[in-house]
């Protein structure tokens, strides 16, 4: 029986809404990766380990629970392909990926197949705690050397595929993002959004920072015209 189903720190997903926790599911075959990492994350105020499950039900869970973020065991086998599946069919969801081999190759293939961050073989509960941050807040930590990789990366795509037209590319939104930017359409105001989604106000300014910046306009009325 897997965790999701025995853990008695599973709760509704509205109330882990309620407590504006990160929802994470975990997804490898290796049943102590599974209950290590539900135990380790467990104390963390800020997440809520709604499930732990093989890879087999992965795509299923992921339908079914809504993650905000699932943690990957890159060691899974066929890791990188089940990451473009719940992808395509969940484009919300974070992927990070753990037991990640970093070199070069590594990260460039968890880069195409859409992880939005990794931890190494070597790695700590604590860097996947920050890899997880980032995730949500649409950021990615790597060296230099890989950043130039992936730059190098996609001038080869831009050569086979052509230039890319900035105009026409949609920013990707963390879920709470889209929660604040469809509140915005609707014509409320930061107070009665943190009202709606039972967060500070502090935190919904924050987030409407953000939703300026990757729009890149800087009036909330050209947020909710994006969103329409």
């Amino acid at each position: 029986m897997e965790l999701a189903r025995s853990t008695p720190g599973t709760v509704p997903q509205e109330d882990a809404l309620r407590h504006n926790r990160t929802r994470i599911l975990i997804v490898s075959d290796v049943l102590l990766y599974r209950e290590g990492l539900h135990a380790s994350l467990a104390g963390q105020a800020s997440l809520h380990v709604i499930g732990a499950f093989g890879g087999s039900e992965a795509i299923t869970q992921v339908q079914a629970l809504a993650p905000d973020v699932v943690l990957l065991d890159a060691s899974l086998l066929g890791s990188l392909a089940l990451a473009r599946d719940m992808r395509r069919l969940a484009p919300s969801v974070r992927i990070v990926g753990f037991g990640v081999n970093v070199g070069e190759t590594g990260v460039l293939a968890c880069a195409e197949a859409g992880l939005a961050g990794f931890v190494g073989k070597d790695g700590t509960v604590e860097e996947l705690i920050t890899a997880i941050d980032q995730a949500m807040r649409g950021e990615l930590l790597c060296s230099p050397y890989i950043v130039a990789r992936l730059f190098d990366r996609v001038a080869e795509l831009a050569r086979d595929r052509g230039p890319v037209d900035a105009d026409k590319v949609e920013p990707v939104l963390t879920r709470r993002e889209q929660q604040t930017a469809q509140l915005i359409k609707e014509g409320l105001s930061n107070k009665e959004i943190a009202a709606e989604l039972h967060i500070g106000p502090a935190t919904v300014k924050r987030y409407v920072h953000s939703l300026l910046e990757k729009f890149q306009v800087q009036r909330r009325s050209a947020i909710a015209a994006r969103v329409r």
